[in-house]
């Protein structure tokens, strides 16, 4: 199977103009026979790489909330014009895509953000829109907690993939619930850091016996709009690159098919072989002969949460 991690940037809140990228990047695959793609964490259309430079938890202060204001308006809807591009782009070249989306509920949480992770089936559209189920630190600020409803693994290829979101690859009852599902790939998104996927992508590997994809993006101030509010507060903090990627490839062994790559914009490009996985399962099969469900209850929700449930 010949598989992809998209390590580029973002058009930064602007996600026409990114899925347009995205679009042009699964064209760039499908041309190389690759036939799974992941994109960066909160790819479309732009990881909140201001918080943390910003003083983004000020209460009530005018230019933050002018700031959230901007990235809730570039956020995208699950039946919008940018997902169904996407997907028709995918169907159309028969490429399987995990797309880090920043996704506006339609009708729940009109004004929250969720980080999700978007899986799309060539064949069958959208098959899971899974928001993060804990936002990391500063990015509680701006993106709403998740649920378990994501938490699904899917076959293609001849494969079963899994993914998850960033930090939450360290969360071990959700590895639990895709490695229990028989995950063979695993897909982990990032905003783009190679600290964030030199230790976590091995130890995902040897841990489930799987494939390990990382995927992530590139972002910087000259990415940043000039009218965004808190544009001239970034150049005061200094900071010019705040996502360096970092995408990289285990093996099911834990040794590195593609070390944590930095700073290059590029698609990287990877063929696995699942007899791999297959042959490390002798030893070690975390929710198979290696568990003791006798000893231990896992129980997954997998429901949408919702603010209200009306019964009439």
């Amino acid at each position: 199977m010949r598989i992809a991690a998209a390590q580029a940037r973002p058009c930064w809140l602007d996600p026409a103009a990114t899925t347009k990228k995205v679009v042009a990047l699964l064209e760039q695959a499908a041309a190389r026979q690759v036939e799974l793609v992941a994109f960066p964490e909160a790819f479309l259309s732009g990881y909140p790489a201001w918080l943390e430079h910003t003083g983004g938890a000020r209460f009530d202060d005018a230019t933050q909330k002018r700031a959230y204001a901007a990235y809730l308006e570039a956020a995208v809807e699950l039946t919008g014009p940018e997902l169904t591009l996407v997907t028709e782009a995918a169907r159309d070249l028969g490429v399987f895509v995990y797309l880090g989306t920043i996704e506006r509920d339609v009708a729940v949480g009109r004004g929250t953000v969720f980080c999700t992770l978007v899986a799309i089936d060539p064949h069958a559209g959208i098959v899971t829109a899974h928001r993060k189920l804990m936002p990391t630190h500063e990015e509680r600020l701006v993106w709403g907690i998740g649920d378990g409803n994501g938490l699904r693994v899917h076959q293609t290829g001849g494969a079963r993939v899994g993914g998850l979101n960033c930090w939450e690859n360290w969360m071990p009852q959700a590895r639990h619930a895709l490695y229990s599902q028989g995950e063979e790939l695993h897909v982990s998104v990032w905003p783009g850091n190679p600290r964030n996927t030199a230790d976590i992508t091995r130890f995902v590997a040897r841990e489930g016996r799987v494939f390990s994809l990382a995927a992530n993006g590139l972002l910087g101030l000259d990415d940043i709009p000039a009218d965004f509010p808190l544009r001239s507060a970034l150049e005061e903090a200094g900071v010019t690159e705040y996502c360096r990627g970092g995408s990289a490839l285990a093996a099911p062994d834990g040794r590195w098919l593609v070390e944590p790559l930095a700073g290059e914009e590029t698609l990287i490009v990877a063929d696995i072989d699942l007899a791999e996985v297959r042959a490390e399962r002798l030893t070690m099969d975390p929710t198979g002969h290696y568990s003791r469900p006798d000893v231990f209850t896992v129980e997954v929700d997998r429901r949408r949460r919702a603010a209200s449930r009306f019964t009439t």
